[in-house]
Formats: structure tokens, sequence, C-alpha cells
């Protein structure tokens, strides 16, 4: 161990260190690029006059099945200009005629409100796009830049009536991540624009764009009437994300866009697919207001050539320096922290003032791994793995399970196979709180992180883990990785204290004029396998098991029954002398054969809902009988029973009695009800 820590070996560490960071990886690149993210997206919004018109669930449900006739996309255009927009950028691709005969239509529209049209880059050429032609000096040097094999745009008529069309076309870095848009693309040895800087062009005034080339790619990029496009030698301009649209529905615009560039995108569910950039997934057309934003705004996000030469100098001089203390324990540890506290701030004070992307994980690896050898590499990785653990499941685990998993993280790694409780939740009530808010996005987060808080408390005070959370619902296990015997018993109580605490928060936004919200619970009893799962670069800790399965369809279930708690028959058979149940259905879940008995557990029994619990029972008897009338008088009769929390339920079942009347049964009729969805 004397000699690995010797200045001999730490040198040789250094020199590896600088090869490694001079010719770097996949990975070593990757991390660099994170970073850039963090100084990119850690700015100050600054808000500009561009709008995101997004199709979205609530345009499917007003204007019927995507794609929309034709017919419908100039209406929306027309709708947009006669609400003051300045331009409408159409960010959806039309390469085929409209199966209804709208293409006319909506050219003639595009005559008298202009309009630019996407395109994108393919293997092969479909239709030919508008091109405003880009003056270019240096043409001979156009084999620096990536060539496409073709172009797809849209159908002639529609193209030919557009004021522009410019190329889609989003070239992630190496790790997936869009952080950097190219402004023009190559085909066939022609030169076209990108959205972003035909919409530019467009809103100049400008017939064309110019470019000079030079061997390497790019020198430099102009609109005559705007001015400089600082881009990169491949023609990419750096992301600035702190650049805010504004969101909002073609169905629910607003009344005046202020002149603004309006671009309008796909959004809905299950019709479009958000790509990752640095602030997260992220739908194409913020991605292209993000980058129109950067190029009207003049952010000129830079990494200078010099930059790589700086970076591996401060990495081996402070390397020496570190190497050269290191046998001055309190010295050489105040220069490693000294190093790596200055050379940060040094990045972020470069980028703050002249928009420098300056990488500091090459140094400060380089110092970390440094002082790693010399003083002691296990405590130091110990020590960053508690963290790891810390910072990961801070916000999903109560101290006492962080606490946990940080003195053995095998229960992490390795993995496990326990019989578990787990509580699937969801929010009721959205639409009419999302409808309050209208365009005040913030003010609907901060209500919806209100409301998770709220639900999240109830479950980290019983030493429950959250596993995920999935927009506004969460799922989270009893059991593990902390044990608790009476894990079933936690969690119905769990579930009812959820249900208080969105009660209390209720009475919050209800005092401030919003309309409440409710939730639905699924609760099941299984076995489980819980671990770290996913892919090597990403991963989560999960369960799986057809216990999880189920609670989530027995959540789904809860707004069909009427009910807040649906709890499955394992977790019901381990605490049914705990709570006051009522038994529901006998329900076969979506891909289940075998019915299982479900119940629901309801807040502050009262004694005289025995009486109440044995009508319910008779109830249940008589339905399983095909005795359906006398079944819907049971029901009739208790409905306003239990301080009203089954009226949703009773009304249900005597709708299903009367459908069941009308039925014709065979004769061995289980009564098991048998769901179709999930």
């Amino acid at each position: 161990m004397k000699r690995l820590l010797s200045p001999w070996w730490a040198l040789l560490t250094l020199a590896a260190l600088t090869y490694m960071f001079a010719t770097p990886s996949n990975f070593i690149q990757s991390v660099k690029l994170n970073y850039f993210d963090t100084l990119i997206i850690n700015q100050e919004p600054v808000e500009n006059n561009i709008y995101v018109a997004e199709i979205d669930e609530a345009a499917l449900e007003k204007y019927g099945q995507y794609p929309f006739p034709r017919n419908i996309y100039a209406d929306i255009i027309q709708d947009i200009y006669e609400r003051g927009a300045g331009l409408v950028v159409w960010n959806i691709m039309m390469p085929e005629p409209d199966r209804f005969d709208g293409d006319t239509y909506l050219a003639n529209t595009m005559y008298d409100y202009p309009v630019v049209l996407a395109s994108r880059p393919s293997d092969k050429t479909k239709n030919t796009p508008v091109n405003p032609g880009a003056a270019i000096i240096n043409p001979d040097y156009l084999d620096a830049l990536l060539p496409y094999g073709g172009i797809i745009a849209n159908v002639p008529i529609i193209e030919n009536n557009s004021v522009g069309a410019g190329i889609v076309s989003t070239e992630p870095e190496i790790d997936g991540v869009v952080r950097r848009m190219p402004t023009i693309a190559v085909v066939d040895g022609t030169l076209y624009p990108s959205l972003a800087l035909e919409t530019l062009r467009v809103l100049a005034g400008d017939i064309s764009f110019q470019i000079k080339l030079q061997p390497n790619g790019v020198e430099k990029m102009r609109i005559p009437q705007f001015g400089i496009i600082p881009t990169d030698s491949e023609g990419r301009v750096w992301i600035d994300w702190s650049q805010k649209s504004k969101n909002v529905s073609v169905a629910n615009m607003p009344a005046d866009f202020g002149g603004a560039v309006v671009i309008v995108d796909v959004t809905a569910a299950g019709i479009a697919n958000p790509a990752p950039t640095a602030i997260g997934s992220v739908f194409a057309g913020q991605t292209q207001a993000a980058v129109l934003g950067t190029m009207f705004s003049g952010s000129n996000i830079q990494r200078p050539d010099w930059a790589d030469a700086i970076e591996l100098i401060a990495l081996v001089v402070g390397g020496l320096l570190l190497i050269i203390l290191s046998k001055w324990m309190i010295v050489g540890v105040v220069t490693t922290v000294a190093l790596i506290g200055s050379v940060v701030p040094y990045s972020v004070y470069a980028y703050a003032t002249d928009k420098f992307l300056l990488d500091v994980t090459a140094p400060t690896i380089t110092f970390v791994i440094i002082a790693l050898q010399v003083y002691g590499i296990k405590f130091v990785r110990e020590f960053l793995e508690k963290q790891a653990i810390k910072k990961q499941f801070a916000g999903y685990a109560s101290p006492t399970v962080v606490k946990l998993l940080q003195e053995n993280p095998k229960l992490i790694k390795e993995g496990m196979k326990k019989d578990v409780s787990i509580v699937f939740s969801d929010l009721r009530g959205f639409t009419p709180l999302g409808e309050s808010f209208g365009d005040d996005v913030k003010g609907l987060t901060d209500i919806m992180n209100g409301y998770m808080d709220a639900i999240t408390q109830p479950v980290l005070d019983a030493n429950g883990m959250i596993i995920k959370y999935i927009g506004d619902a969460s799922m989270h296990i009893h059991n593990a990785p902390i044990d608790d015997p009476q894990h079933p018993k936690t969690a119905v109580q769990v579930g009812l204290n959820m249900l208080k605490a969105v009660e209390k928060y209720n009475d919050k936004i209800t005092s401030d004029g919003r309309p409440p919200v409710g939730m639905g619970a699924g609760i099941n009893t299984g076995l489980g396998y819980i671990g770290e799962m996913g892919s090597t670069a990403r991963h989560s800790y999960d369960i799986l098991g057809d216990a999880v399965s189920t609670a989530a369809r027995l959540e789904s279930a809860c707004k069909g029954y009427g009910v807040l708690i649906i709890i499955g028959p394992n977790t019901y058979s381990q605490t049914k002398n705990d709570f006051f149940y009522l038994k529901l259905d006998c329900l076969a879940v979506k891909g289940k054969s075998v019915g299982l008995d479900i119940y629901t557990v309801l807040n502050d029994p009262k004694p005289a809902w025995r009486v109440g619990a044995r009508h319910h029972e008779t109830m249940h008897g008589l339905y399983n009988m095909k005795l359906f009338d006398e079944a819907i008088a049971q029901c009739m009769l208790i409905r306003r029973n239990f301080d009203g929390q089954m009226e949703g339920y009773y009304a249900m079942w005597i709708e299903r009695c009367e459908y069941m009347k009308a039925q014709d049964l065979p004769e061995d009729w289980d009564g098991i009800f048998r769901a179709t969805t999930k």
C-alpha cells in the first residue's frame, strides 16, 4: 500500500489521466457534457415572445382523431393569426395528400396567412422543399459538412404556398441527449436551413442566409438583417434553455399573442414522443422554441478553441501541486479543496460573463483521483457511496431507511425476494384544478408539488419506501428494504392517512378558491422482487411481481366502484380485525381468470355501521343468487349509510343489478366481474 501511495505512482496516474483527457472516451465526453448542462440550465429564466401551441389531449377532444383534416389545420392557423400572432411555424409534417381533400383549402389559407413549414432529412427524397437559397463563401468546402441522402418535404401545393421551410434535424450527443441543434443540412450538394434559422430569416425579411466555409466546416453564418449566428464548425448552436417560451393548447389559446412567433406542435400522448435534453424530456416544438429563442436573443454560447489546452494545463499543474504537497497531510487536503473550489467558480464565472463553456470535470476528476490515491481510496469511496445513496433516496424514504441503506448498500445492489405490501395512488380531479390555473403553469406546479408532499409524508412517517412518482400518481411499498412485520396493517393505515392528508390539503387550496382534489388507492400484499433495476446507464430502485400489477389495477378500479381505496384479498385476510371493511366485489382483473375478493376500508367507523355491514353482506348474497331486484332494494336501504362514503358504490351496484337483470345468465354463473380494461 505504501508503494502505491508513493509520489512516483501518483505521477504515473497523473500522466495516464492527462493522456485519457487529451484523447477522451465517450464516457468522459458525456461527463463533460453533463457539466455543461449544469452551467446552461442553472441560469435565470428569460421570457421570450415565442409560444408553442400544442395539439394535446384537449385538442384531440375538441377536433377528433389525429391527424386532423387539413381544413382544421387551416382553421387553426387562421385562428392563431386572428389572435395576434406575428408568425406561425408549423412543426408538423404533411408529406402525403390529405385524405379529406383539404390540401387546396390549407394552401389557400397559407397564401393569406404566412406559415413556415418543417421538413426533415432522410435517406431518400420525397417532395421538393422550398429553399430560399444560401450565399456561400468557399462552397468547395461543403464536403466538410455531414451530408444527408435525401429530404422529406410537404405535399407540393402546401409547400409552395409557404413563406419558408426549414429542416428539423436533432443530432443527439453521444449520451443520447439533445444539447446542440444543427442550423443547416446538406442534401445532394444543396444547403438547406434549419426550421429555426428559416424562421429567423423570414422574420428578418431576407431572401437568403449567408455562410462562410473553411476546410473544417463553418467559419461564420449570418442573416443580413439580423446579424451573426454563432455556431460551431458543424453549424450547430448550443441551446440556451434559459429561454422560456409559453406553452398553450390549440384548444385553449390566449386572446392575444401579442405579435409572438407561434410554433404549432403535436404533444398528445401516444402520438408524439419527447426527446431527452439537458432539462429532461422535451417535445420537438419546445426544443425548436428554445433554439429560436437562443438565436433570436443572440445568446452566444461558445466553446473556445483554446479551452481544451487550458483545461489540460490546469489538470497537469494542479496534479503536480497535489503530489508535491501530499507529504503534508493537512496542507495537501487544504490544497485539494482549494483547487476544486477554485476551478468550479471560475468556470461558472466564465459562463456567466462571456458564455464560455469551460470544462472543470477533467481537472476536478484528476485532483480527486490523485487525492484518493494519496490519502486513502477506500475511505473516500465509501463516503461517496453513502452520499450517493442519500441523494438517491432522501426524497423517497425516511431518514431511518436511508441510514439503513447507507450502512448496507447490498440491499440495493443485490436486491431481495420478499413479501411486501404495495400501495398505488392516483390524483382525482386534476382537470378542473388545471383549468382553474389557466396559463399559470408555476401556480399549478406548486399546487401539485404540495399535493405530492401531503401524500408522501404519511409514507415516510411509517418507514415506507417511495418507489416512483408517475405524473400525479405514486407507488410505494412496506417491508422493504426495512423490515415491518405488520406491513399489511401499516399499508392500510398509511392509505387512510394519505386520504386524511388530502382532505387537509383541500382545506388549504379551497380557501384560495381552487377546486378540491381527491385520491384513489389500491393496496395489495404479495411477493415482490426488489432491487436496483434498469440499464447500465439509467437505473433505479424498483419492484417487480404479480402483486405489483394487481395493486395497480386495484387502484385503477377505484373510480369505477366509486370508492377511494380498494384492498386486495391478501391484505384483507391479514388485517380484517384491524379496520372496518366492506366487500366490494369478486373481481377478475385484466389478464386474470381467477376472481379476487376485493374490499374497501372506511374512515372513522362508528358502532352503528355494523348493522349496515350486515345489510351489505345480505345485498351481495342476493346478487350472487341472481335476486337482483332484492339486491337493489338492499342498496336503496343502505346507500346513504356509512356517512355517505359508499353512496357512489351503491349507485354503481344498482346499475350493475339492472344490467344483470337483462342478461341471460348461465346456470353456473359464478358472480365474478371480469374486467376488460386495466
